[in-house]
């Protein structure tokens, strides 16, 4: 009886064609890192203000979310 009824549905069909979910991702990604980046950027210009020897931490927590759009990037060209 379920056996019949399951042979007569058809596939439901993706939400999102691959080329726009990968868009979306990529999107989302950039969002995500530049709102990340807004207090990371804040707190790392006052801390270099207080002290010159922070740059280099300042600097690298400041580019770490972008690496994000990195990977959403990489994620666009395997799909």
């Amino acid at each position: 009886m379920f056996e019949a009824l399951l042979q007569q549905t058809e596939a439901a069909a993706p939400a999102l064609e691959p080329s726009a979910a990968a868009a979306l991702a990529v999107g989302l990604a950039a969002f995500g890192a530049g709102y990340a980046e807004r207090g990371i950027g804040a707190a790392a210009m006052g801390a270099i203000a207080e002290d010159n020897s922070l740059f280099v931490n300042g600097l690298i927590l400041t580019v770490l979310p972008e690496t994000l759009v990195i990977l959403a990037l990489v994620v666009v060209f395997l799909v």
